[in-house]
């Protein structure tokens, strides 16, 4: 088990060679840390709190210096981790920083956990557990709406919401609690509640915020979009022109696509990872033929399909194949080729596939690619209702929370409702405020909160 009583050191910026690299330290003993392997280039006397000091960390052992860096003490409480916090800012080379780094472990210091200095500000009250969490998804961010997003859990807007609800569930519980201390006594218990519709007000607010997680899902873990079609119906080109650039080889010759390339775009804020593969067709040719077996592969690990015909030819088996083997699946349907001569019509493509509308495109000329762009927006956020909202549900533990909570809210209404079962609809208002606490990690054990630090990385 981690302790917090003890000082803890680490390379708090990603390996590889930069300008300013961090050595970050965290603990009781950080001040004396300093002192001992610090030697500032003017003599200023104590240290001051969150001044930038300008010096050497040389070697205790042989005085030789190691890196010239500059440094700055924040004394708790008012630091990340709520703890002494010494940054130690290096020249940015791996070597430089590891050097560093050893002298402060020699000096006192133990290597820190991954996350260990966000379970440190987490136990020191400087933030809640959803916060902490979203540290993660702000650094990890593919686009600025997840990164927004991540930053007003960061900032706590999440967090007032729920505390807000925890307010009113504690009143509920106060309110209920008092009627089974007073039901033998003529006591009054002042104006009248009508306790089962504050419940159910409660309900729908958390049943608002749960209807957010689907986009925020999306602006968090992205939208997987496979592009699938016959050969040489104009796939690599297509995803060429939605990336902005060459990235896959485009021939005219069929089949030159053996492998699949997967890329990620940013569509107003969903990071959509797009998956080129090679064109579907009967072959004997053992490649091509493990090529095609990927593509249902990875079809069938998509949210989304793109079925590219060409709308220069007629539709072949090939095509219905594909259409059919994909009904199940959300489909955008774009017929490329736009620029030539039309060989099918609308009409013909509704017959075959009637609920995915024919979008046309021109892959080598650029036509219809913005458009084919909104579709994929628009099937992915479906309404898009809580698009634009700064409050959006992005946890998957925080919605399976969520969830439990509401439904020890229904079991407390359903026992409002039976005047006898006060106690029960107690005992389900606590249950609720437990798993409400979840969220937050005031009521989180430690296995989960083991699991939930691991996955951040060291330094942070």
């Amino acid at each position: 088990m981690l302790t917090k009583d003890d000082t803890i050191a680490a390379i708090a910026t990603p390996h590889g060679v930069g300008g300013i690299g961090i050595v970050r330290v965290s603990g009781p003993d950080a001040e004396e840390i300093c002192r001992t392997l610090f030697r500032p280039t003017a003599d200023t006397g104590p240290l001051r709190n969150r001044y930038l000091y300008h010096g050497d960390i040389i070697s205790p052992e042989t005085g030789s210096i190691i890196d010239e860096v500059l440094l700055t003490l924040m004394r708790r409480p008012h630091s990340y981790t709520g703890e002494d916090t010494l940054e130690i800012n290096c020249h940015g080379g791996y070597l430089v920083l590891q050097a560093v780094l050893n002298e402060v472990i020699k000096a006192g210091a133990r290597p820190a956990e991954p996350g260990e200095f966000t379970r440190r500000a987490y136990l020191n009250n400087r933030l809640d557990l959803s916060q902490a969490e979203a540290v993660t998804d702000l650094i990890t961010a593919k686009t600025d709406r997840g990164r927004a997003l991540a930053l007003s859990s960061l900032k706590g807007k999440l967090s007032e919401k729920l505390q807000s609800i925890r307010s009113g569930l504690i009143e509920i519980l106060t309110s209920l609690e008092s009627s089974i201390d007073f039901t033998e006594e003529d006591v009054s218990l002042g104006p009248h509640r009508n306790l089962s519709k504050d419940v159910e007000d409660v309900i729908i607010r958390i049943n608002g915020i749960l209807s957010t997680y689907k986009e925020g899902k999306l602006f968090r873990d992205g939208l997987n979009v496979v592009i699938t079609g016959k050969p040489n119906v104009g796939k690599s080109s297509l995803l060429n022109r939605l990336l902005g650039e060459r990235r896959a080889i485009v021939t005219s010759v069929p089949g030159t696509t053996r492998d699949f390339i997967e890329e990620t775009i940013n569509i107003r804020g969903i990071p959509v990872k797009l998956t080129d593969t090679a064109g579907v067709r009967k072959s004997t040719e053992a490649i091509e033929k493990e090529g095609i077996k990927f593509v249902w592969e990875k079809v069938l690990a998509a949210d989304m399909v793109i079925i590219l015909i060409d709308g220069n030819t007629r539709p072949t088996e090939e095509d219905v194949e594909i259409i059919n083997r994909n009904r199940k699946k959300k489909i955008v349907l774009a017929i490329n080729k736009s620029d030539l001569p039309h060989k099918i019509t609308d009409v013909e493509l509704t017959d075959i596939i009637p609920d995915a509308e024919p979008l046309w495109i021109s892959a080598k000329y650029g036509g219809g690619i913005s458009e084919l762009k909104e579709r994929i927006y628009s099937l992915a956020s479906d309404d898009g209702e809580h698009m634009e909202s700064d409050v959006v549900l992005t946890n998957l533990r925080h919605k399976i929370s969520l969830e439990k909570t509401a439904e020890s809210l229904a079991a407390a209404k359903d026992n409002i409702s039976r005047e006898s079962a006060a106690e029960l609809a107690a005992f389900d208002i606590r249950d609720a405020l437990d798993h409400l606490g979840n969220i937050a990690g005031e009521t989180t054990n430690e296995d989960i909160l083991n699991r939930i630090f691991s996955n951040f990385c060291v330094g942070k």
